[in-house]
């Protein structure tokens, strides 16, 4: 098989990827990697969550769900100076990308404004921008593009054949609709996945396929390792091999080979062995800070410590 932007990946290829020696798998991630990134460099992105708690969604996996008998709760939105301030602080951590991100099923329009006005003081700091505010109307990603926001994150969380599993309040193709939208707006797709959500190794090839067959493909790819949270519908779910989560990163990079593949939730339950073993299969991006919307991450001298260790280094 032949690896391409062009090609359209079937579940049974995608499931071929993961059936390989486990040997030869990371080698064939790594020479796809190496074609098109230096192998040495890990993009740093910094999420914060602008708008915390009382999402109408029940997404299984989230706190942030009013559904959900969770510790976390709802609180208002920062106001622009408090996420100025953190994007700064990201900044000087070495972040390249601020991400925002707000629990909504979507965002209505003053929200939208005052949204636009944080991505246009982020943007001004010289940071790439990120935002994930859930469902877009029409004319919504056109306000946020103009405001210079880089990049729209919507991922879809798991795949097709699994979904109604994980998720009711909204359906696959609400998804794509809003992935629709920010590319005809002219924004990067920042578009993943949550992995370990009680899902098969065929419904994990075919979520791989999903995304790699969506065109163009995103331009970010981030890849989640289900936080198990207490109050949550996947609370006690049994937990994703790690060789199994490092077989799902290698097959992103084989069938994603331009794309940046992130390390995102869950990086924090992960020995400094996996996470070096992802590198290998071809993730070069991370989150990196303290904390991912509501769960924890690691910090920050530590993610140093470990790319000091494996002689990487952060991209400029």
């Amino acid at each position: 098989m032949e690896d391409s932007l062009e090609k359209n990946w079937s579940v049974k290829e995608v499931l071929e990827l993961f059936g390989l020696p486990f040997s030869d798998l990371i080698y064939r991630a790594q020479c796809v990697h190496r074609a098109h990134f230096d192998p040495n460099m890990i993009q740093l992105s910094t999420l914060i969550s602008i708008k915390t708690g009382g999402c109408p969604e029940d997404c299984g996996y989230c706190s942030q769900s009013a559904r959900h008998p969770t510790a976390v709760e709802n609180r208002p939105m920062l106001s622009k100076e408090e996420v100025v301030a953190a994007a700064k602080l990201a900044m000087e951590n070495g972040a390249t990308r601020f991400c925002m991100g707000a629990a909504w099923r979507g965002p209505k329009q003053r929200d939208l404004d005052a949204v636009s006005d944080m991505v246009r003081a982020v943007k001004a700091l010289g940071l790439e921008t990120c935002a994930t505010l859930g469902l877009l109307k029409e004319g919504q990603a056109e306000q946020l593009k103009e405001a210079g926001l880089d990049y729209y994150n919507h991922n879809i969380d798991t795949s097709a054949s699994h979904y109604d599993e994980i998720i009711s309040t909204r359906d696959y193709g609400d998804r794509l609709d809003t992935l629709e939208k920010v590319r005809h707006a002219g924004m990067h797709v920042c578009c993943g996945a949550i992995v370990g959500m009680g899902e098969s190794r065929e419904e994990r090839a075919e979520l791989i396929s999903e995304l790699a067959n969506q065109s163009p493909q995103p331009e970010s790819v981030p890849i989640n390792h289900l936080v198990q949270i207490e109050g949550t519908p996947l609370y006690g779910a049994e937990r994703l091999d790690p060789l199994e989560f490092v077989r799902t990163i290698a097959a992103a990079r084989i069938t994603m080979p331009k794309s940046f593949v992130r390390l995102s939730a869950g990086r924090n339950e992960m020995s400094e062995s996996t996470q070096a073993l992802c590198f290998l299969a071809g993730a070069n991006a991370i989150f990196y800070g303290e904390k991912l919307l509501t769960t924890g991450n690691l910090e920050v001298g530590r993610d140093r410590a470990l790319l000091d260790k494996l002689g990487m280094h952060a991209m400029p």
